[in-house]
């Protein structure tokens, strides 16, 4: 018998009976978890008394159907065997305990996906979690994924940018939940009684990444006239290229928030402080990661030139738009590197088209993360209010703040009596309004990011702005 094979992301092909989502019982799974989400509060319980709400019999029931599901696509993926027994057993004390708020760190403990990090791996995930720039509620998630993680890449990992617990990952197919915006699976995302003392693992989908960087940028190019190097043109149409830009900038990035010349604890970064301190250190990952690209092109890695673009390109024209004015710190840190180009004449709007000077760009992109890392390296030196202004100083540098700021007035407007925490009250939501540029940008540009929502590596057609 002829047998039919499915081309994967790698370049391993696998016999089709294998794959999780084409078993009969993921589409019962699926439909369970559906069928639950609903019926849970915000935190992940059920309130049988709520308007609505199902008969107890029925939600056992639907649980029983996850379970069982669960139990005949495990043979699948026999390294997973432990966590789907931690999970039934999780799934199973959730319903004999009345539904009540969901445990499962059981399960989160013995899901260990870092340690088998083999390309083209697939993995069935179930857990009561919220998802990031996604869904707010602990609701139930199904997720079947599959590691990226080709001989290259692991060849890095190990002689260049350590980083045991990264995961590049990608959809096969999921619940709801990830029927938004959010791009990462993340331990600390999920329903448990207490979080272990360490987590082992942090996926990132580089499918939608790079689905999503696809559609925006080939928007904003046409829209901004601006014209590509032909090889990066093709780039921006090449979803598996992309996917491997992306998969090595979060590995370098995601590394970089524990590297370097650090002025705070890099376990204590989730302290309240302002957001454009959130903007510098989001942006000084991923500038470093333009960095390590920029050295690894000229040793003749063929997936740095395109992590250059990516970064710039993601940075300049999605993160800008993207998103609420409310603290929106990863869209600082866009405006702050578009600004700081501008300034420093790589990038010019002249004529309604914009112009890169693509010899510079490098240098002075360079230039901007040193100044970020000097400005890191000094803090290690100040008290924590004097760093804040330092960050605010730099920023201010190329960013207009807002007329009514507080803090752009400097110190004498503050109460500097009360604790530095207090003073992060004292922050406009928009702190730095974006320039006229963006304004008009996000204009052109707000329907092709709403079409964004859900994409994914199948999904990635362009649209029109």
């Amino acid at each position: 018998m002829t047998e039919i094979l499915v081309q994967v992301g790698s370049e391993e092909r696998i016999p089709p009976v294998a794959r999780v989502v084409e078993h009969p019982a993921w589409p019962v799974l699926k439909d369970a978890v559906e069928q639950i989400r609903p019926w849970q509060s915000k935190d992940g319980s059920i309130d049988f008394e709520a308007e609505g709400a199902p008969a107890p019999a029925d939600a056992e029931r639907a649980v029983r159907r996850v379970v069982q599901a669960v139990g005949e696509l495990s043979p699948l993926l026999p390294h997973d065997s432990a966590y789907h027994e931690a999970l039934a057993k999780d799934l199973s004390a959730w319903a004999d305990g009345g539904f009540e708020v969901p445990d499962f760190l059981d399960s989160l403990l013995a899901f260990q996906p870092a340690a088998h990090r083999e390309d083209g791996l697939q993995h069935l995930v179930v857990f009561p979690m919220y998802t990031q720039n996604g869904n707010p509620d602990r609701n139930l998630e199904a997720v079947v994924l599959r590691m990226v993680w080709p001989d290259w890449l692991a060849e890095l990992e190990r002689t260049r940018y350590d980083n045991p617990l990264f995961c590049g990952i990608t959809f096969e197919d999921f619940t709801a939940g990830y029927d938004t915006n959010s791009a990462v699976l993340f331990p600390e995302t999920i329903a448990v009684r207490q979080a272990p003392e360490r987590f082992t693992w942090g996926g990132i989908f580089c499918d939608r990444e790079a689905a999503r960087f696809r559609r925006v940028t080939d928007a904003a190019v046409d829209v901004l006239g601006l014209q590509l190097p032909e090889d990066i043109a093709a780039m921006v149409h090449d979803q598996k290229r992309c996917e491997e830009a992306f998969v090595l900038w979060d590995m370098v990035h995601d590394r970089t928030h524990s590297h370097g010349d650090l002025p705070f604890d890099p376990f204590m970064i989730k302290q309240r402080q302002p957001f454009w301190m959130y903007g510098l250190e989001e942006l000084r990952c991923d500038l470093t990661a333009f960095k390590e690209a920029v050295k690894l092109a000229d040793d003749g890695v063929p997936q740095a030139r395109d992590v250059q673009y990516a970064v710039l390109f993601d940075r300049m024209f999605r993160f800008p738009v993207t998103g609420e004015r409310v603290r929106n710190y990863d869209g600082l840190g866009g405006q702050l590197l578009f600004a700081y180009l501008h300034k420093h004449d790589v990038v010019r709007w002249t004529d309604n088209k914009l112009h890169i000077d693509w010899q510079r760009a490098p240098q002075v992109t360079n230039q901007l993360c040193a100044d970020i890392e000097r400005l890191y390296r000094d803090g290690i030196d100040r008290p924590k209010l004097v760093h804040w202004f330092a960050g605010y100083e730099l920023v201010s540098t190329y960013l207009a703040p807002h007329p009514g700021s507080r803090w752009a007035k400097g110190p004498d407007a503050l109460d500097l009596n009360q604790p530095p925490r207090k003073l992060v009250d004292d922050v406009l939501p928009d702190e730095f309004p974006l320039s006229m540029f963006y304004e008009a940008l996000s204009k052109k540009l707000k329907n092709v990011i709403a079409s964004t929502r859900g994409i994914t590596a199948e999904s990635a057609e362009p649209v029109a702005a």
